[in-house]
């Protein structure tokens, strides 16, 4: 059996845990001030004169206000001046000042107003002239009525302000993406132990959801556990599988906390392993590390994407995203949301700067057989790329319990 795969239960293994984040400092006020200083002098540059920030990531990044996005208009306005101006339901209002960690005056609307009327009157009281940035996430019922109630407005994507400031993550969201993936690696490697034949791969994940809250997260962001040729589809198929002898197996999960993400993936066999897959997971460790490597400060994010399918095209697979071979994106940026730009991917040629945050994980699929995907975080150093989770390193030892 490879090392550290079975021969526990869940049960034994859940009592292992403990919670792993109770030093962890949450994001202070003044960093949400500093991030809304940034915006500011970024809507200067570009001559936007008021940034408007949806229910969701954005709003919660640049505020600290967590509230999730409805069908009712939730939100703020970020003025270039630095003024910050919040929009809610008026029934939301006593709710929304719990939730608030920056004071900002209120401006509410009842059920039978339009709160795109509300922001109209908002825009002319603060004499606001040019254009006004939109958060790239919001809905587009919500840009439809801003722009019907608001004709006299430029309305521009806010993309360019939102991620030049959360694509480059602060010391503090690196210490808690690494909390975060510390966690997450944790419960692989408990989940791993869990394994036997017979289980099925709903029990795994939630077993995998229970652990995450041992360690402290809020719950799972997201679980995918695969066996056999259910490995062979990234995200999965829709029926459980139940683990056998020998079969392969694919788990990729990740947690929350304090918003933030981890995504950690792990292949390796449940008994043996066929010539084929160790071949083949060998050329997935190859890939990822050559993806690794090519992370350099002032390169292209497209150049780490070219850098892993060089790698698999040397060992026979692709080209492109032909299968066998990978089929889709390197890697994604992560932060707040799971998968954020920018992206290594081709035709992202956004240069890599200190502080970006990365997913490298160039799966290789061999259709109707298996897949192998490995998957850790990597963040930019000023000096290059460093490791949040170090790399699987080997198909026998999945975990690197006999490293030292």
């Amino acid at each position: 059996m490879t090392i550290g795969i079975g021969g526990s239960h869940a049960s034994e293994q859940l009592a292992l845990l403990h919670s792993m984040c109770g030093d962890m400092p949450s994001i202070p006020k003044s960093e949400y001030l500093q991030r809304q200083a940034k915006a500011c002098e970024l809507m200067k540059q570009q001559a936007i004169s008021a940034l408007y920030l949806n229910a969701g990531t954005n709003l919660y990044y640049f505020t600290g206000l967590k509230w999730s996005a409805s069908e009712r208009m939730v939100g703020a306005l970020l003025c270039a001046n630095g003024e910050l101006h919040y929009i809610a339901p008026h029934f939301e209002q006593n709710s929304l000042k719990d939730f608030w960690l920056i004071e900002a005056p209120l401006h509410s609307w009842h059920e039978h107003q339009s709160p795109y009327q509300l922001f109209a009157q908002l825009v002319q009281q603060q004499q606001l002239n040019g254009a006004i940035g939109i958060d790239p996430s919001a809905a587009f019922f919500l840009v439809d009525g801003l722009t019907k109630a608001n004709n006299n407005i430029h309305f521009v994507n806010g993309d360019t302000i939102t991620q030049a400031c959360r694509s480059q993550k602060s010391a503090n969201e690196i210490a808690l993406m690494q909390r975060a993936k510390d966690m997450t690696m944790a419960v692989q490697k408990a989940a791993a132990k869990i394994l036997r034949p017979g289980i099925c791969s709903s029990e795994v994940v939630d077993f995998i959801n229970q652990a995450h809250q041992r360690v402290g997260a809020s719950g799972s962001s997201f679980c995918i556990v695969l066996f056999g040729i259910a490995s062979s589809y990234p995200h999965g198929v829709k029926q459980p599988q139940i683990l056998q002898d020998n079969d392969w197996v694919l788990i990729d999960t990740g947690c929350l906390l304090e918003g933030y993400n981890s995504d950690i993936t792990r292949s390796y066999a449940f008994g043996e392993a066929s010539q084929q897959q160790q071949q083949a997971w060998l050329s997935e460790q190859k890939a990822q590390l050559a993806a690794f490597n090519a992370a350099k400060i002032g390169a292209p994010c497209a150049a780490v994407d070219a850098a892993a399918r060089r790698s698999l095209e040397a060992d026979g697979y692709g080209p492109n995203y032909a299968l066998p071979g990978l089929p889709h994106r390197t890697g994604h940026g992560c932060g707040l949301d799971i998968h954020e730009s920018p992206y290594l991917v081709a035709g992202d040629n956004t240069p890599l700067a200190e502080g970006m945050v990365f997913s490298n994980e160039p799966m290789l699929v061999i259709p109707e057989q298996f897949g192998v995907r490995l998957e850790d975080h990597f963040y930019m150093s000023a000096n290059g790329p460093v490791w949040f989770t170090q790399p699987s390193p080997s198909l026998n030892d999945p975990f690197g319990y006999q490293i030292k």
